[in-house]
């Protein structure tokens, strides 16, 4: 979960060390491309016309639990991650918005085969791991204040997430104790 009009939110978070929210257990498998790497697919594919109709997955290989995404983000960012995980139903419940991508997209794991691309594209080989891809995002954020913008709004939307699924958590204990 992250600001995508502000996405240094997550980071400013990780660095307060403050808890950054991670639907459902963390362990979905997912798969994060750079873009340098992403870049080398697509452009082989412009102008092969063997191409024209194809689908493909231009994907990492690198497959990473929502956890250790998180984990990997906080230690580029020379923090902890300090995880909450939260369901995806009590989520979408509280914040509405988020009903599609948390329950839709982001509801399972998302491992791809990158054979066909492969075959298309010899070249194409995602040859850059998440941890050094996102050491180089924070790296971009930290040279320029300008773009570390915070998504308050959010942010704080988060908090009372948090708060409210605590409380939550505290009146089930409490109502089996």
């Amino acid at each position: 979960m992250n600001s995508w009009e502000r996405p240094f939110t997550a980071i400013a978070r990780m660095r307060a060390g403050r808890p950054i929210i991670v639907p459902g257990d963390g362990t979905a498998l997912w798969t994060m491309t750079h873009n340098t790497d992403f870049a080398v697919g697509f452009v082989g594919l412009l102008g092969r016309r063997a191409a024209i109709g194809h689908a493909f997955n231009i994907t990492s290989d690198e497959v990473l639990t929502w956890d250790e995404i998180y984990r990997q983000t906080a230690a580029a960012a020379g923090a902890e991650a300090r995880i909450v995980h939260i369901a995806s139903d009590f989520i979408a419940a509280c914040l509405p918005e988020w009903s599609g991508t948390l329950l839709g997209d982001k509801s399972g794991s998302a491992v791809f085969d990158t054979t066909k691309i492969k075959r298309f594209v010899p070249d194409f080989r995602a040859v850059t791991p998440y941890a050094e891809g996102i050491r180089r995002t924070v790296a971009w954020f930290d040279a320029d204040p300008a773009r570390q913008l915070i998504d308050a709004e959010m942010d704080a939307r988060w908090d009372r997430l948090i708060a409210a699924y605590e409380q939550g958590l505290a009146n089930a204990v409490a109502g089996f104790a």
